[in-house]
This record gives structure tokens, sequence and C-alpha cells, in this order.
């Protein structure tokens, strides 16, 4: 049987949707393909379908940046409620446990969010996608199976109030990777001894990328069809790495590292990843810094 084909658009670069709530992160991928017509799409990190804003999706040739877009930091803005436990920790699930609230104005709350930040502990939920034996935590807590979990480190960056009511504390967070802003809010809850449960989750940025870059689907589908229109709002692959220093190749050099050849390079520093330019300031990969003087390529998007 002769291999399928597969269509669609050889169109590369990096859209900043707005996801909006109650969709999942792959249905929103699915809606941005069909609208774009192209052959390869994928997310950098899924948003609960609760949860808003940020989600970089990856279009041809960028999808091979997506892995280091997941390791990105993301910053949040959330509400916790306080005083209801829920069996989700968000308000999905069911009220497991109500206690008193307590009187937020003699409680300090910036002392109690500096005994977040820096490295902590986190438990992951059970609503989520982590796996226990080969079996999605989310289907297992369905099942109403409860598995013991293993903290994980993570990394708050920042933990700020933005506003404060009788009964919930909105936040801004700047988080590493894998952090659950769930878990978070019923820490935080746990430490006021009332308990607290998500009820509003946005995400305003993902690595370089902010909510100010992002297009709402109703945006994209009122230029639906029109392909030039839409693929102006794509951003450039190397947005998504400038943070690595950059080194500019030769054309003999950018040819022998796309065929995996170590090159010799002055000016090289012992930086983890290093953003490869060819002479047309145009970057066609990722290298890394060997020894002396010595560059290998690590991804190559040509």
């Amino acid at each position: 049987m002769a291999n399928r084909i597969k269509k669609g658009r050889d169109i590369s670069g990096i859209l900043i949707l707005d996801k909006p709530l109650n969709i999942s992160s792959n249905r929103a991928v699915q809606i941005v393909k069909r609208l774009y017509g192209a052959k390869k799409v994928g997310h950098t990190g899924s948003l609960d379908p609760l949860a808003s804003g940020v989600l970089p999706i990856c279009l041809g040739h960028a999808t091979k940046v997506s892995q280091y877009l997941l390791a990105s930091d993301k910053t949040y803005l959330f509400t916790m409620k306080l005083g209801e436990t829920t069996s989700t920790g968000d308000m999905e699930g069911d009220v497991v446990q109500r206690k008193p609230l307590p009187d937020l104005s003699s409680v300090d709350i910036s002392a109690l969010l500096n005994e977040f930040m820096g490295v902590i502990q986190q438990v992951p939920p059970m609503y989520s996608a982590l796996k226990h034996n080969g079996q999605r935590l989310y289907a297992l807590a369905r099942a109403g199976k409860t598995v013991e979990r293993s903290s994980r480190e993570v990394t708050i960056k920042s933990l700020t109030l933005e506003s404060i009511t009788a009964d919930s504390l909105t936040l801004q967070v700047c988080c590493t990777k894998g952090t659950y802003v769930r878990t978070l809010a019923e820490d935080l809850g746990e430490a006021l001894g009332c308990g607290a449960h998500v009820t509003f989750l946005r995400r305003i940025r993902t690595g370089s990328f902010e909510l100010e870059l992002s297009m709402s689907i109703e945006q994209l589908e009122a230029v639906a069809g029109d392909y030039k229109a839409l693929d102006e709002f794509l951003q450039p692959l190397d947005m998504a790495l400038h943070n690595y220093p950059v080194i500019t190749c030769s054309d003999k050099s950018k040819s022998d590292l796309c065929l995996g050849r170590q090159v010799c390079i002055e000016g090289l520093s012992e930086a983890s990843l290093i953003r490869l330019n060819d002479m047309d300031g145009n970057i066609f990969g990722l290298g890394k810094w060997v020894a002396d003087k010595q560059l290998a390529p690590v991804r190559i998007f040509v």
C-alpha cells in the first residue's frame, strides 16, 4: 500500500493563542490546525479547560522548539476562594470540606506569601495528567481511587497579592515548569487554616510570550480562509529562544552543523544552549559548547 500523503500547508511560526474557557488545549490546537490548514501543529504546555490565557501553538518547523517552551517559566493570575476545599482543587469538583473564614485583617499576607517563595515541595493533585503504573491520575480519581504521589521540587519565583476580599485572595505567581497552581492555592488555604480552591485561573505569560501578543479564536475565525492575514499573526521561531546566547555561523560552519558535525568557532561561551544564526541572521538551529572552541549541533530546524 502506498504511503498516505500528509496534506496541509508548510507554514512555520508560533501562534500565541488566548485560549478561552471550557475547551481543552488539544481542542484549541485542532481549531488552529484547521484554520491554518497546517501539516504539523502542537502546543507547548496544556491549560485546564477551566483556565484561560497564553497557549503558544507551534506550527511546522516551530514544533522543534516546543520542548524549550515547555521548560519555560509561566506566570498566572488566579483567585482562590477561602473556606472551601474541593475534590479537584477548583470549581469543577465537589466541596469536600468547609471551615470558618479567618480574619484576614489580622493575617500578615506578605509574610505568608514569602513562606512559599523559592524552592518548595509540591504533591501533584490526583486530578492531573501524570501517570501511575501507566494510568492517568485523573482517570483513577474519577474512578474513586487515590494513590500515593511523590512530592516534586518546583520554584516559585514571585508571588504577589493583587486583591483581597473577605473570602478570597487574587494572586499573581511566576513559577517553573511543573508547578500546579491548584495545589499552591490548597497549600496556602491550609496555611491559613481554612482551606481553599481556585475559582479563576489565567496564564498571562509563557517564557517571553505575553498575553498582549495573543490572539483569540474569534480574531482568527474573523479572517478564516485568508492565509496571508492569518500568517501575520505568527511570531518567528527564534522569539521562543531569545533568552539563549546567539552566534553567527559562516556558510561552511552552517553546512557542517546541519550534517551533524562539530565546528571550531571563536567567541564561544560555556552556555547550556546557543542559538545558531546564518549569515543573514536567520536561526537554523541550536548548538552547545563541548570543548575549547568546539560547537556541536543539538537541534537543526532546516
